[in-house]
């Protein structure tokens, strides 16, 4: 029996405790994705240390940013893909009583067994009891953790406690390189043997066993390094060193005495060659290993950083599932740590908690980016720098095509060239098909946004000037080169790309890839081209002027960024509804009712249809938000304000019913799409909203998409929960150098409390309820800020606090 994350805020469950109960096989995937462990550098499934890579544990590590590329031959065709790492195993810790099998959760009688996973202090607790076939019956306490003091260690305590019986157990601790990617089983037609090993040994002396490989392309060398302490041994214990290539271990016999625990610890250090201020990486792991102190220490310190952690980024809530947004939270800062922000990697979409779209980075990070404004500005800073350090793939990859300026691929991995696969198979129909994902482009507009988000919540100048603006203008440049002048309407056309519904990659019939003039597309790429003028007017006029002659920006070329920001082009049908993209209104309409009775879920209509020999390229059917996503990134003044801008007509009433086609025509086979939508609708239909927002809140937890969470976590969905009761519900807003707070609180929660960063103010407290807002600074050397509640406007110094009564008294001190 399982226990997930309930429903209610309030009662004595710990709201920091994910429980599981009992072993199902078929969950078990779900529950290692779940109880992962990381801390940004490195991360570990939650899979039994006993276990192997079996079709049903899946026992993955992975580090941050380690790629390799391997080229394999499926259907008689050469695909070559980079995947995320499947780093050696430092998990496997097997154990046996006297004259048995290894005991393991499939194979042997399982008296009782549950796991725990502590988001506060990030430690994961499992407890099993064992029956051996000779009637002895031995209890198995384990704690785990990835430091997040120190990003280079894990550990493993293990304490065994004999029932019914004394005598000498066997345990086997290994270190294991031989281990391949094959965490995701509709890749198993490519080749995921990664790794090569180098050298494996062990330190008589420290009592240091060791590994080392190197993956078989990047060429990047790990290492692992281990020792294995019973503390307190009764009497001396035997034990062995083995080792054989790829695989490092230790086998040892304590003696139990019946009642009387007995604990082994394992700890571990982890290095790679693209580590700073080593000289070797299996020397680094070796001497780490060496002085590593016992457990209890390693806890202690590692408990300490989830409390600094916990105390920047825990949304306080009366009254909605406080787990759950406690899980999502954990495994945001697991991905994307302070130790992230000195590495050199992305957001890969799916965490570093499984092999789903190989690790690769995609838009999610515009999902991510809010929570880390608020909580953790230079780790958002980070993901922007690897941004900038691909640029120049970016540019040549825009040359390549014919375009100006930097093209960003929409799959990216070690050095940012275009990832994206060509082909992908439909596992309804079993068929290969052509891939066209690649074609969207609007990943650009994601790190443009992301970039501008970064300067309004932080008023960074500094990077402006060094990266941002020269980012944005690249960027802008490469939508001005795609855009096309059509003379007789005085209109700028953007053709031949896929909008973030990702279903319509072309017209029905016709063998030209992509679709024209997506509206998301358009509106937003107007955005950056004003990001990028209001950028250059940021830099004072020497920085200016030297940015425009290093980049050969001449007045040509923004009197165009202005220009195409005014002429875009946006299609509307019907009574003024916003055109998902040109033609869209000529597509036919679906029979919804019809599928959803003959298949129940539609999420991936696009596999169904495809299978059923149909293309879901002839239908008004999205997969998720796309037209939409204009009110979730602008909001819908923004909306109407940008099509203005435009010269179009649009106001409240033509939103509504844009709003209205789009829900009836949304099969939410994204994660992202729930986020969305609980957004759009938070002020227009709370209820519809507050379901949403349960469904993104619960996406991994329940496994909506029905078995992908094994895979990897979806964390865009993640952090979008989580941004719902930061931002949409407060009506938090940063624009204009202005915090401002406008709650709009669903009936289901009565009061939220945060802290957040702004403008350099660390630990700004926020609290909100129907009848009251009160905000207040904490003491320091920073300049006032302007802040507003409900449209009223004060300037508050560090040390003040405004409560704002929202039936019309104020209580300022």
């Amino acid at each position: 029996m399982t226990r997930r994350p309930d429903d209610g805020g309030g009662g004595a469950v710990d709201p920091g405790l994910l429980s599981y109960e009992g072993f199902d096989p078929a969950t078990e995937g779900l529950r290692e994705a779940l109880c992962t462990l990381g801390n940004g550098y490195v991360a570990t499934r939650g899979a039994a240390p006993e276990s192997p890579a079996d079709g049903v544990h899946y026992p993955g590590t992975y580090l941050a940013g380690c790629y390799d590329r391997l080229t394999s031959v499926v259907s008689g065709q050469a695909v070559e893909n980079e995947d995320l790492v499947n780093v050696p195993n430092w998990l496997p810790f097997t154990f046996r009583t006297p004259g048995q099998l290894w005991l393991t959760l499939d194979g042997g009688e399982v008296l009782e067994h549950r796991q725990e996973l502590d988001t506060h202090r990030g430690v994961l607790t499992r407890r099993t009891r064992f029956r051996d076939p000779a009637g002895r019956v031995l209890a198995v306490t384990q704690r785990r953790l990835v430091s997040m003091h120190d990003p280079h260690v894990a550990a493993l305590e293990t304490t065994f406690l004999a029932e019914n019986w004394s005598g000498s157990i066997e345990v086997r601790s290994s270190l294991d390189g031989r281990v391949i990617n094959a965490g995701v089983e509709r890749y198993g037609a490519l080749d995921g043997r990664h790794l090569v090993p180098v050298a494996e040994g062990y330190d008589q002396a420290e009592d240091v066993s060791w590994l080392q490989v190197r993956t078989a392309t990047s060429q990047i060398r790990i290492a692992q390094a281990a020792t294995l302490v019973v503390t307190d041994p009764a009497a001396p214990v035997t034990s062995r060193a083995e080792r054989a290539t790829g695989r490092a271990s230790v086998r040892m016999w304590p003696d139990l005495v019946q009642g009387v625990p007995v604990t082994i610890e394992k700890r571990v250090a982890i290095y790679t060659s693209r580590d700073p201020a080593i000289s070797e990486s299996l020397a680094a792991a070796r001497e780490h290993a060496a002085h590593l102190p016992p457990f209890a220490d390693l806890l202690a310190d590692h408990v300490l950083a989830w409390e600094r952690l916990w105390h920047a980024s825990g949304v306080a809530v009366t009254g909605t599932p406080r787990r759950a947004l406690d899980l999502n939270t954990f495994h945001l800062l697991q991905t994307l740590s302070e130790h992230t922000a000195h590495l050199d990697v992305g957001m890969p979409a799916r965490g570093l908690h499984g092999e789903a779209y190989r690790g690769h980075v995609f838009w999610d990070e515009l999902f991510v980016f809010p929570f880390l404004l608020l909580r953790f500005p230079h780790v958002a800073r980070s993901l922007l720098m690897y941004r900038w350090r691909r640029l120049p793939r970016a540019r040549q990859a825009a040359a390549d095509a014919g375009y100006r300026g930097a093209m960003y691929p929409w799959q990216s991995g070690s050095d940012g060239r275009d990832e994206t696969q060509r082909t992908h198979l439909n596992p309804a129909s079993g068929r290969w098909l052509e891939d066209r994902s690649h074609l969207q482009r609007h990943v650009g507009i994601a790190v443009a946004h992301d970039v501008w988000q970064y300067y309004q919540a932080t008023g960074d100048v500094a990077f402006l000037h060094g990266y941002g603006a020269e980012m944005l203008v690249e960027i802008a440049r490469f939508w001005c080169s795609l855009a096309t002048y059509d003379a007789a309407t005085d209109r700028y056309d953007i053709r031949g790309v896929v909008g973030p519904d990702e279903y319509h990659d072309a017209y029905p019939d016709t063998g030209r890839p992509g679709i024209d003039n997506n509206a998301y597309t358009n509106v937003m790429v107007t955005r950056v081209l004003r990001y990028a003028l209001d950028a250059l007017a940021l830099l004072p006029g020497p920085e200016r002027d030297a940015l425009a002659r290093r980049l050969r920006l001449g007045d040509d070329e923004t009197d165009l960024f202005e220009r195409v920001s005014r002429r875009m082009r946006v299609v509307f049908h019907g009574d003024g509804v916003i055109s998902q993209f040109e033609g869209y209104d000529q597509l036919a309409e679906l029979d919804w009712a019809a599928y959803r009775a003959r298949y129940g879920a539609i999420r991936r209509l696009d596999r169904i249809l495809e299978a059923e020999g149909d293309s879901v390229n002839r239908y008004q059917a999205s997969k998720q938000a796309d037209v939409l996503m204009l009110v979730f990134l602008l909001g819908e003044r923004g909306v109407v304000d940008a099509l203005e801008a435009l010269g179009y007509r649009f106001d409240q009433a033509a939103l509504d019913r844009t709003v209205d086609h789009y829900l009836a025509r949304t099969s939410h086979g994204s994660t992202l799409s729930a986020v969305v939508h609980a957004w759009v609708l938070a002020r227009r239909d709370p209820t519809a909203s507050w379901r949403f927002f349960r469904e993104a809140l619960n996406s991994d937890i329940a496994d909506v998409q029905g078995g992908t969470t094994a895979e990897g976590v979806h964390l865009g969905a993640m952090a979008g929960a989580v941004d719902l009761v930061q931002r949409c519900y407060p009506g938090l807003d940063l624009a204009g150098d202005v915090l401002r707070l406008d709650p709009r609180l669903p009936d289901t929660i009565a009061e939220l409390r945060f802290r957040l960063r702004y403008r350099n103010h660390w630990g700004i407290e926020v609290r909100c309820s129907d009848d009251q807002v009160r905000i207040g600074l904490p003491r320091s050397p920073q300049p006032p800020i302007a802040v507003a509640v409900d449209g009223e406007r004060r300037v508050l110094a560090p040390g003040e606090r405004w409560e704002a009564d929202r039936a019309g008294r104020d209580r300022a001190r």
